[in-house]
């Protein structure tokens, strides 16, 4: 074989002089999450985003009815929060965590433990809520470690759970009906329990044949010693389903983990920040985990990051074991930029009315999803805070529910058999409706 120069070349006329010019290039080029980089899904073009708008390359608009997977509770362009990242940006962009510090790592750690149970007590900054949880398992993995118990290298999780994309992050996802099932063999065997039964608002039955724990409880007595932690999302599965689950089923869990050794670790990226109608999810059931992990709406949606709160006796343990420091250390761990993001999020959060917001959308999407329970194939209609869920018998088509969107008006991206929505908290009763009425449309057609 000859070797060859390598000389860039490039058919590419810049600069594109048309939409139809960008949207090409990025349907030959651009790999978009979830999707065919050969035969792509039909997506937008989008040229702005203000509030809960997304303004196509056209100047026609669309209601975000999916926060942008489930992130920007205050809308688009809040401008607290886009003048606090421009303060920060003319001081200090980035600067690694390494031996260094800065103040608004330390501002936001000091607000969010603030919220939290006093257990809960070290922050670990994280790019993303998938490197989060990464993050956790290898935390309940060296804790256990620094604790004696080096058989400790398994995981339990519960069935119908996501916990994101990344290698050991899919290993506790469902491995049967999950997005990551594909992987099979090449993923870490882990320990997995049925889904709990018992949906949220439910009456709860103590025997563990009907709650899941008995599951829970066979599974600690046989392999406990091999389970460094169960991880899970609490009260909503998110991915894996839009379940929502009794909150007794974490207050037992928790004892039963207690009692066999076995970390808690909470995953509540899709849950945090409100969106379930209580600052963290696991408000719901009074149970503070071991680990805890946060992301999406902890900046407003405006820029990536996320974070993993280990409890003091976690952070104890790590630390007196060998080699007495965490085995991790992300280049853009507590950006400042996207530090001085979340931390005007959580300011708008502890001053404003969103529980208020969060309430009034629980409640007109209750009402206005109401008739889906009458359409042919629907099989479950439920409701939780700014979540609003339509389970199908059947998958959805997920194309034809895109080419809807310009009709609606209301971007949505349902999956597997569920349309729902999560919008922003300050979305209007009539652009709700307007989400509402997106998704029976959708339901009666996709």
């Amino acid at each position: 074989m000859t070797e060859e120069t390598f000389v860039p070349k490039s058919n590419i006329n810049f600069p594109f002089k048309t939409a139809s010019d960008w949207m090409d290039f990025d349907r030959r080029h651009l790999w978009h999450p979830y999707s065919s980089a050969l035969h792509p899904d039909p997506r937008y073009l989008v040229r702005e985003a203000d509030g809960i708008w997304l303004v196509l390359e056209d100047g026609s608009r669309i209601i975000d009815g999916m926060s942008s997977w489930w992130c920007a509770i205050h809308g688009h362009r809040h401008p607290a929060i886009v003048g606090a990242m421009q303060a920060q940006l003319e001081r200090m962009p980035h600067v690694m965590f390494g031996g260094l510090t800065h103040e608004p790592a330390i501002s936001l750690a000091q607000r969010l433990l603030s919220r939290l149970p006093s257990s809960l007590g070290h922050v670990f900054y994280c790019d993303s809520g998938s490197v989060a949880v990464e993050v956790a398992m290898k935390m309940a993995v060296q804790y256990q470690i620094a604790s004696g118990e080096n058989q400790r290298a398994h995981f339990a999780a519960i069935r119908r759970g996501y916990h994101g994309d990344t290698w050991k992050a899919m290993s506790v996802c469902d491995p049967d009906t999950g997005m990551h099932g594909f992987f099979g063999a090449a993923l870490t065997p882990q320990f997995f329990l049925p889904a709990p039964p018992i949906a949220f608002g439910s009456a709860w039955s103590d025997d563990p044949k009907e709650n899941g724990l008995g599951a829970l409880e066979d599974l600690l007595r046989m392999h406990g010693k091999k389970i460094a932690a169960l991880i899970l999302e609490p009260v909503v599965q998110g991915a894996g389903g839009m379940r929502f689950y009794h909150p007794k089923f974490l207050q037992m869990a928790h004892a039963l983990c207690k009692s066999h050794g076995v970390l808690l670790i909470f995953d509540e990226i899709a849950t945090g920040f409100g969106r379930t109608g209580k600052w963290f999810a696991m408000e719901h059931c009074q149970v503070t985990p071991d680990i805890l992990c946060l992301g999406k709406a902890l900046t407003g949606g405006h820029i990536s990051m996320a974070v993993t709160i280990a409890s003091k006796a976690v952070a104890a343990g790590i630390s007196a074991g060998e080699p007495g420091v965490f085995m991790h250390g992300p280049t853009f761990m507590a950006n400042p930029l996207a530090c001085s993001a979340a931390i005007a999020s959580l300011d708008l959060l502890a001053t404003g009315d969103w529980q208020a917001q969060v309430e009034a959308i629980e409640a007109q999407l209750t009402v206005e999803l109401e008739s889906a329970r009458r359409l042919p194939g629907v099989e479950d209609v439920r409701v939780l805070g700014a979540i609003g869920v339509i389970e199908l018998d059947r998958q959805v088509d997920m194309e034809k529910a895109h080419r809807l969107a310009r009709k609606t008006g209301v971007y949505l991206r349902p999956f597997g058999r569920t349309v729902y929505a999560m919008p922003p908290f300050i979305i209007d009763p009539d652009a709700l409706s307007q989400v509402s009425a997106a998704m029976l449309q959708l339901a009666k057609r996709v």
